[in-house]
């Protein structure tokens, strides 16, 4: 008689099946539009805080604030927050960090003595003009893998997507 053993099961060489893995639903993260959305925001905004920190001493918050202010001179700090999507505590503590180091400056708007108007400094203005070049290179290269016509299409479903975020968020994008 042999005494061959049994066949040995082979060992696992592929990842777990989902439905192995877990007795509910999981995300299919190859498809699921706000991880793609919120990863690469993240990568975005981290390797622009490195790169923005080290080349102009500011971090991506404190340029989101200038590049605002360059468009919008002199509106308060709660449109900054509308517009950016982040909480008055924040902006709040960049804000009086960025009039600290002569970035902008704060006054209580004319029209309304409730309010701020917060406008660039020409530091400010000087540090945007730095930033917006290398800034326009990111995008540039970021968007270097598409064509003409899908930068576009991007673009406008992009806007899409922020124009309906009330439908998530309960709020009005604009």
């Amino acid at each position: 008689m042999s005494s061959n053993p049994l066949p040995r099961k082979p060992r696992r060489t592929r990842p777990v099946d989902a439905a192995e893995a877990a007795d509910g639903p999981l995300l299919d993260l190859d498809r699921y539009v706000p991880a793609f959305i919120t990863f690469i925001g993240n990568k975005l905004s981290n390797s622009a805080t490195a790169y923005y920190q080290k080349n102009f001493g500011i971090n991506v918050t404190e340029w989101r604030i200038i590049s605002q202010l360059a468009i919008e001179p002199g509106i308060p700090a709660s449109r900054i927050c509308h517009v950016i999507g982040f909480d008055k505590g924040p902006v709040s503590r960049n804000l009086a960090a960025m009039q600290k180091r002569g970035l902008l400056t704060i006054r209580t708007a004319p029209d309304d003595g409730r309010t701020h108007s917060i406008s660039l400094t020409a530091r400010g203005r000087a540090v945007h003009d730095k930033v917006i070049v290398a800034a326009l290179e990111r995008e540039r290269r970021l968007l270097s893998c598409l064509k003409k016509d899908e930068r576009e299409m991007l673009i406008d479903l992009l806007r899409r997507l922020h124009e309906n975020l009330g439908a998530v968020t309960g709020q009005s994008p604009n």
